[in-house]
């Protein structure tokens, strides 16, 4: 009679290479685990914030833009659908209103207060609106790319997407005069982070939602950096089923967010909040008005609060927190 209990049991039927790996195709499960950095933001801060406003509106789907069928996401229209070979008049006006309006009343609201902000902004979209241009550069806003259009990328071949990465930096150069250091295109592929190394130019992309701090991956030949962003403490959720239904609901979010991160950095562990904001959606005025309680409640905290733009935040990190030899990569 033979003894196989020492044998190593066989799953034909469920087994995969990449079972029991931590680190997989991109992927990693662990990060900084129980040890994450020792963080000493400015002014020894407790947490860093950082308010992105999306800057998307005309560059969404639509047959005016060549496209084949009209926008269907992030609207007043919850769960809308695409109508292929039409336009779809309230999806267009929608969109419109935030770079018409919305945009205007996040402006007012961040630059009297002397909020920095970061711009997520889509490169068609920016060609269309040269006055909000300006308006972001001489308010001193840091602008990164949102890729060309506000595509999903999925699906989208690769020489299209790097020829789109490639036509951002250039509309960037053109209009402010200096490239963005930032990336986020925000409907990613697995090829996206590879075209965005590749093109050489990025201190960053914030493609990832994995952790509560920046992260180096060294995939693709060099120390890159991604700095995560979030799609829970972000306006979009006013667009969704069961996501936020007024203002009030945005704020007591986001200063619970906000308090228990600043109780993690007076305990030693110190994190960054990330705020994302639409202009045709949060720019509307009773959102608008729990956005503005938000930041009364920022201000009062004063120097626990680093807010910041996410160039800053990568400055920080190549400064503290560059890759060693000594050091895992990938969990600096």
């Amino acid at each position: 009679m033979n003894d196989n209990h020492n044998e190593e049991p066989s799953y034909p039927l469920s087994s995969h290479p990449n079972d029991g790996k931590s680190i997989y195709g991109g992927r990693d499960a662990v990060g900084y685990g129980s040890n994450p950095p020792n963080v000493n933001w400015p002014h020894n801060a407790k947490v860093a914030l950082n308010f992105v406003i999306n800057y998307e509106e005309g560059g969404e789907n639509c047959l005016l833009h060549g496209d084949s069928e009209s926008e269907k996401l992030l609207s007043e229209i919850i769960n809308a659908v695409a109508i292929p070979n039409q336009r779809s008049v309230n999806m267009e006006t929608l969109y419109d209103y935030g770079s018409r309006a919305g945009f205007w009343r996040l402006h007012r609201l961040m630059t009297s207060r002397g909020i920095p902000c970061t711009v997520y902004a889509v490169g068609m979209a920016l060609e269309r609106n040269l006055e909000a241009c300006m308006a972001m550069k001489e308010a001193g806003w840091e602008i990164a790319s949102h890729g060309y259009r506000w595509w999903d990328y999925q699906n989208v071949p690769e020489d299209v997407e790097r020829e789109h990465i490639r036509r951002s930096v250039d509309i960037h150069e053109k209009i402010f005069g200096k490239r963005p250091v930032g990336m986020y295109q925000g409907k990613p592929n697995v090829n996206t982070r590879k075209l965005i190394v590749e093109e050489g130019g990025f201190l960053y992309d914030s493609d990832s939602y994995a952790d509560d701090l920046p992260y180096w991956t060294t995939e693709y030949g060099r120390p890159h950096l991604i700095i995560p962003y979030t799609l829970s403490e972000n306006d979009m959720r006013f667009a969704v089923p069961n996501g936020f239904s007024h203002g009030g609901d945005f704020v007591k979010h986001l200063k619970d967010t906000l308090d228990y991160l600043i109780e993690e950095g007076r305990e030693g562990s110190k994190k960054m909040m990330t705020v994302g904001l639409h202009c045709r959606l949060v720019g509307r005025p009773g959102r608008a008005a729990g956005l503005k309680h938000f930041l009364d409640h920022v201000q009062s905290l004063g120097d626990e609060v680093f807010v910041c733009t996410r160039e800053q935040i990568a400055n920080h990190w190549y400064t503290h927190h560059y890759p060693t030899e000594e050091s895992n990569d990938s969990k600096c």
